[in-house]
């Protein structure tokens, strides 16, 4: 079973959160993931970035849990903001899939 691991962190303003995901996320951990990102994510932020410069693969399953991140803060009114720094597996993936259409993607 390959590992992700999420990380919460909440400086400086209330309504906003930084959630680092490092590891692998494919079929056998993306239910972890996903549980993880929504427990993390109270109804009332308005911003919430997620880091993924430490991910080193993401497959479809892990694409499909960003997509629905997306558009369950799309629904609330949350800002996302995706950081990976241009090369980097993560942010090759999201660009090939048209993630910038519905988040900021960020260095």
């Amino acid at each position: 079973m390959t590992e992700a691991h999420v990380e919460l962190r909440r400086d400086g303003e209330p309504q906003s959160v930084e959630i680092t995901v490092a590891g692998e996320i494919d079929l056998s951990n993306a239910e972890q993931v996903r549980s993880e990102l929504y427990h993390a994510i109270a109804n009332d932020l308005m911003h919430v970035s997620l880091d993924l410069t430490s991910v080193s693969y993401l497959d479809s399953s892990g694409l499909h849990i960003l997509f629905t991140l997306a558009d369950r803060l799309q629904r609330l009114q949350t800002e996302l903001a995706i950081v990976a720094p241009p090369g980097t597996p993560a942010r090759r993936i999201v660009e090939l899939a048209g993630f910038d259409a519905v988040a900021t993607l960020r260095p």
